[in-house]
């Protein structure tokens, strides 16, 4: 019998950026709509979410501001490295999307991407904005807590 694997062995890329800019509310997993060459790429790691967000548009989600880059090999297959790529889910976690970004400062962050069984999905989450001094806060509060594990450990020895 085959070993599953780790969740985090599947991971593709993170969006590191958005637990440091947005407060998650909530998380969904998300097909997405790719050609034969970005989905080559993609496994290759050649892809970047830093600045991607994702938009609501007659009923259904695209993802914007995500690069994958060209394929080596794709030559005439390849597709513009930002287009936006349609995402795949349910009709009624699109109306549950559709409550959370009509309300004043919610927005879609794609926070990861990852394989499930051979297929390319997106973990999706309902975010909200931080402010500088909640960043600063939550920084000095890691720092802190580093410090903390820091000397446990040293004291252990």
């Amino acid at each position: 019998m085959a070993k599953k694997k780790n969740k985090l062995e599947n991971t593709l890329a993170t969006n590191r950026k958005a637990s440091h800019d947005y407060y998650i509310e909530e998380t969904y997993e998300a097909g997405i709509a790719l050609s034969g060459t970005e989905v080559k790429s993609i496994r290759a790691g050649k892809v970047n979410l830093k600045d991607s967000y994702a938009q609501i548009r007659n009923g259904e989600v695209y993802v914007c501001n995500m690069h994958i880059s060209p394929y080596e090999q794709g030559n005439i297959f390849n597709k513009d490295p930002l287009r936006e790529r349609k995402l795949l889910l349910h009709k009624n976690e699109i109306l549950k999307l559709i409550g959370y970004t009509s309300q004043q400062g919610y927005t879609l962050v794609p926070l990861s991407l990852y394989l499930v069984r051979g297929r390319v999905k997106v973990k999706l989450g309902v975010a909200k904005g931080k402010h500088n001094y909640d960043k600063r806060q939550a920084l000095k509060e890691k720092a802190a807590r580093r410090d903390i594990e820091k000397h446990i450990k040293n004291s252990m020895r």
